[in-house]
């Protein structure tokens, strides 16, 4: 076998893990990556200050979330700061819990030829995926320094049974 063919085998494999370890990533982080579009408030504004900066500011940010499962109910835990508690919009579709909310725009001072926007703004939704059926009518939620926290009873069908066997 020659140098050449061994180089290339090589090149080949360090290619394929690359690319594995980039497949990997993707599927643990896309359901974090959310999009941010101008939101209502911009739209209304008559002056126009407000759709420059969101447009400006629209495009992907994370909203982290943790998804709890025990023997009675799922919690799932998503970082949404800057929010208010009426901002949240939260629906079970399929098995899904799916999370819509509007962060609105603050007007930041302009000096001289520099703006500085580091928050995205907009509208957004996530669709957090459910690792079992839960009983949405019977759903909790409440939003605390900057953390939604959603607690989702299962549903009666799915809660985990102990049971004992006796061995003779």
């Amino acid at each position: 076998m020659s140098t050449l063919h061994q180089l290339r085998e090589g090149l080949n494999e360090a290619w394929d893990t690359l690319v594995d370890g980039w497949q990997r990533l993707y599927r643990r982080a896309a359901g974090a990556i959310t999009r941010f579009t101008p939101g209502k408030k911009a739209r209304e504004d008559e002056k126009g200050a407000g759709q420059e900066i969101a447009v400006r500011s629209a495009g992907w940010g994370v909203l982290a979330a943790e998804v709890f499962d025990d023997d009675d109910q799922i919690v799932v835990r998503l970082e949404a700061p800057g929010l208010e508690k009426s901002d949240f919009d939260l629906e079970v579709l399929d098995n899904y819990l799916v999370v819509r909310g509007e962060k609105q725009i603050e007007r930041e001072r302009t000096e001289g030829r520099y703006h500085v926007t580091e928050c995205a703004y907009g509208r957004f939704e996530r669709a957090i995926p459910l690792p079992d059926e839960v009983d949405s009518s019977k759903a909790r939620a409440n939003y605390k320094s900057g953390v939604l926290r959603i607690e989702l009873p299962k549903a009666v069908s799915r809660r985990r049974r102990t049971i004992t066997v006796d061995v003779h």
